[in-house]
């Protein structure tokens, strides 16, 4: 992030005195520029006038005091001129173009680390704080796997799902993939809640990844917070895909926002009697796209980013750091994902893309015992039933399995990775 020396020009500032003075509230905010078209005009109008407007009287009593506006308005280009974060306003070329097709944009957005990953591609993931190990395994995976494939992975920064999101997507030893995430936060950009988060923003912004908030420096958690920052996750993404959530999580409010701003919902289904995925399970049974692997993801995606006969990458329309466009070459797209010394595709032209079964390499002795596992886990007696091999040579074929990075064994249990 490259510290801002210049001062806020007084439109700017204006915007942000509207923005202090409303406490944020879109609804005010909006219902001001809509009358005034001005965000000068409408912070030069009276008290009497904002009352006619049955604006809120928290706003008035702030409007009443200008004085105390200015001086929050200093604060923040103080923290602007010293680094400590960035500021974008709508409008603006670097302000991200996909949030201003959503119902309310935000007039602005604070920002930690590289902005220039808001105008690459994003897919986000989002679920449950509280998942099951099996959840944060393949969230985690799936992320790594989205992001290695060129998109970038848009999350809510919480506990559970949210972070095995962010850690799967700057879990990369190439360079050139590495960083690919964005939190979304439900507090001030300055506020780090909870506190383990600490570490986690020090990660994605170290990597390149950025971290952004429309609300206020100081703004505290509210449950009113994070359900509006839910429609930014869902506004910046093509797709929203939700790994685990229980039919009351703040998940399926994503969902329902990717799904009202007509983009796809993802979501991974799990055993009848897992309570932790209702959620998951009621928006399969609502319309959502049931996937298990992310291979299917990126087939439904590469459609979306389709112009004329030619199939846009996201590394095709990735901008950089230094807001220059890079033209990446097909070769370098083409280039395999290996993860776990599994072969997966990469991303070619989506008539062409391989399934996700036929992506795998496995020996051919080996594919009986592999087709008959599965991400939920088997026991070993479960396995000599289903495969009628010997002991001995089950267990045999189970450790060439996990040798190759295909199988992991959890609590006496064989599942795929």
């Amino acid at each position: 992030m490259t510290a801002v020396t210049k001062p806020l020009s007084d439109n700017q500032r204006a915007i942000l005195a509207l923005w202090y003075e409303v406490n944020a509230s879109l609804s005010a905010y909006h219902k001001l520029i809509t009358t005034y078209g001005d965000a000068q005009l409408a912070w030069q109008a009276t008290v009497g006038a904002w009352k006619q407007l049955g604006l809120h009287h928290t706003h008035l009593k702030r409007h009443e005091q200008p004085e105390q506006t200015r001086a929050a308005i200093d604060k923040i280009q103080q923290a602007l001129t010293d680094g400590r974060y960035g500021l974008l306003f709508a409008g603006q070329p670097d302000y991200p173009a996909q949030l201003l097709h959503i119902y309310d944009p935000p007039p602005l957005l604070f920002f930690r680390g590289n902005s220039a990953r808001l105008h690459q591609a994003q897919i986000a993931i989002v679920g449950s704080r509280k998942p099951t190990a099996h959840a944060q395994k393949i969230t985690f995976d799936m992320a790594q796997y989205l992001a290695q494939a060129g998109y970038v992975i848009t999350s809510g920064l919480a506990i559970g799902v949210d972070k095995r999101a962010h850690l799967g997507a700057l879990a990369q030893t190439d360079l050139d993939y590495q960083g690919r995430t964005i939190g979304v936060m439900g507090t001030g950009i300055d506020v780090n809640y909870p506190n383990h988060r600490d570490q986690l923003f020090a990660q994605i912004i170290e990597q390149g990844g950025c971290i952004i908030s429309e609300l206020l420096p100081h703004t505290q958690p509210h449950k009113h917070t994070f359900p509006r920052r839910n429609r930014l996750v869902a506004g910046l993404s093509l797709a929203t895909i939700v790994t685990e959530a229980t039919i009351k999580s703040g998940s399926l409010i994503t969902a329902r926002l990717t799904s009202e701003q007509g983009k796809q919902v993802f979501a991974i289904p799990s055993h009848i009697d897992n309570s932790n995925a209702e959620g998951c399970h009621h928006l399969i049974r609502e319309g959502a796209t049931l996937i298990y692997h992310p291979q299917q993801v990126l087939e439904d995606v590469n459609g979306q980013l389709e112009y004329g006969k030619r199939s846009y990458r996201p590394t095709d329309i990735i901008i950089s750091a230094d807001s220059h466009q890079v033209e990446v070459t097909q070769s370098s797209v083409a280039s395999n994902v290996k993860r776990n010394s599994v072969t997966m595709v990469s991303q070619p032209e989506p008539s062409h893309i391989k399934s996700p079964r036929s992506a795998l390499v496995v020996p051919d002795h080996l594919t009986q015992i592999y087709e008959q596992l599965d991400w939920h886990g088997q026991d070993l007696d479960a396995l000599v039933i289903a495969t009628q091999l010997a002991p001995s040579q089950l267990i045999g074929q189970l450790m060439e399995l996990e040798l190759m990075g295909v199988i992991s064994v959890q609590g006496g249990r064989y599942l795929r990775v």
